[in-house]
């Protein structure tokens, strides 16, 4: 009797296994496809670039202080070591908040991300929503960004369909 049960399982559950329909995207493949994309990607670039190099600066500068009060230390007197002391602290943590501005969680550089990429990605997954719904696919898979799709057939790539509901050619 078990055995007939588990077979009725097998059967009904390959089954049900065979009826889906399974895809999957390049994300960063249709993302490449869109000038759109590049620009705003390129905006942020310069912008990262920028934020880094004045926190380097604020670096250098703390980095010169302290090798200068290292030297010097020993010379100074107790009221002036205290106040250098301080002066480090403050650009420490100047720098640090800085940094945690600019980098942080909550910060600029995602605050910008937001602004920039997410509707240009809330478009393509819209895209492929669409395309998923018109093929009946039960489950599409992304695979790039650190995906764990270790092989996909050709076959199934929905990304140039996805880029044809987005009206863009590929080049």
């Amino acid at each position: 009797m078990k055995g007939f049960i588990l077979a009725l399982a097998f059967i009904f559950g390959t089954g049900f296994a065979f009826s889906q329909k399974y895809a999957y995207i390049d994300s960063d493949y249709i993302l490449d496809q869109m000038p759109e994309y590049k620009e705003a990607k390129e905006k942020l670039d310069k912008l990262a670039d920028r934020w880094t190099k004045d926190i380097e600066k604020r670096y250098e500068i703390l980095k010169m202080k302290k090798e200068n009060f290292a030297r010097e230390e020993v010379l100074l007197p107790k009221e002036e070591k205290k106040k250098r002391e301080g002066e480090i602290e403050k650009l420490e943590t100047e720098a640090m908040q800085m940094q945690k501005t600019r980098f942080g969680v909550k910060g600029d550089y995602f605050q910008k991300r937001q602004e920039l990429i997410k509707p240009i990605q809330d478009r393509v997954y819209e895209a492929m929503q669409k395309v998923a719904s018109k093929r009946n696919y039960s489950f599409v898979f992304d695979k790039a960004n650190q995906s764990n799709l270790i092989f996909a057939d050709s076959k199934y790539d929905i990304s140039n369909s996805v880029l044809k509901e987005l009206k863009i050619t590929v080049k």
